[in-house]
């Protein structure tokens, strides 16, 4: 609530302005309890987390006097009505079979499977071949968080590397506000900020992040440079999993760039299959 009443001023949410000077950015805690029409004290119990009965109706007052999109509200509510958990050690996710077998039968464009802590459980062969050399990473290192902010190469294929990092942080932030008893994404963010200022920031900002659908621009090193839609599901039966297909304009230069890709990948499959049979013999 701090975070995102200092995104707003008094003008964008309707109010008269004030005279002098304003001592905190954005909204102060009284006006955003008279547009949600609450106390300021219970305003200010919300905000620090100290109520502990609090209706949808209030909800949805304060996520529309903050102008929340349907993300953050959908945390809001995670976050002030968290549901009955108990701390519990996660076990390691898993691709099932049939999953495994859909992402193999997509051949012409990129698809891969993540985890509920951005960890990769499964590529088909154009993945692998257009993030070059992840499938090397230490079996424990194969997630996109872990990826995006200690891999140069990561750095070089996202065209707009700001941008795509904030929305990784903010996919981490999302699952941590409905699984509060799972500590492992304030570790991993915890781990990486260590070497990154930006993800210590932006970690700060509690923005959250659903992936839906979108485009993004690449600089592959092999084909160059490519603009790729995506499109984001959740597998019946894995909530906490995240199904990502990549699209491509036909006729594009893009399509061009991934069928080069795809040319490359099958040949690099059939020299290390003859390689691994001359070395049986």
């Amino acid at each position: 609530m701090r975070t995102r009443r200092a995104r707003i001023t008094p003008e964008q949410a309707g109010l008269a302005p004030h005279p002098g000077v304003r001592r905190v950015p954005g909204l102060r805690r009284e006006e955003v309890a008279q547009l949600a029409g609450v106390s300021v004290d219970y305003s200010i119990r919300l905000e620090r987390g100290r109520s502990t009965s609090v209706s949808a109706s209030v909800l949805d007052a304060v996520a529309c006097a903050l102008q929340l999109n349907e993300t953050e509200r959908n945390q809001l509510f995670a976050l002030a009505k968290p549901a009955a958990q108990r701390p519990h050690t996660r076990a390691a996710q898993r691709a099932r079979p049939g999953l495994l077998q859909a992402l193999e039968n997509i051949a012409d464009v990129p698809a891969l499977l993540l985890g509920h802590h951005l960890d990769v459980l499964a590529t088909n062969h154009l993945a692998r071949a257009f993030y070059l050399d992840f499938d090397g990473l230490p079996a424990g290192e194969r997630d996109m968080a872990r990826y995006i902010f200690l891999h140069d190469a990561a750095r070089d294929l996202y065209v707009d590397w700001p941008e795509t990092a904030r929305e990784n942080v903010g996919m981490l932030h999302l699952y941590a506000s409905h699984h509060p008893h799972d500590p492992r994404p304030a570790q991993l963010a915890g781990e990486l900020s260590v070497s990154d200022r930006d993800l210590r920031r932006w970690w700060a900002g509690h923005d959250v992040y659903q992936p839906q659908h979108g485009s993004k621009r690449y600089h592959h090193p092999l084909v160059g440079d490519l603009t790729l839609g995506f499109e984001a599901f959740t597998p019946a039966g894995d909530p906490d999993q995240t199904l990502g297909l990549y699209t491509v304009e036909p006729g594009s230069p893009s399509e061009h760039a991934l069928r080069m890709l795809a040319g490359w990948a099958a040949d690099n499959t059939h020299t290390q299959r003859e390689e691994a049979a001359e070395n049986e013999h």
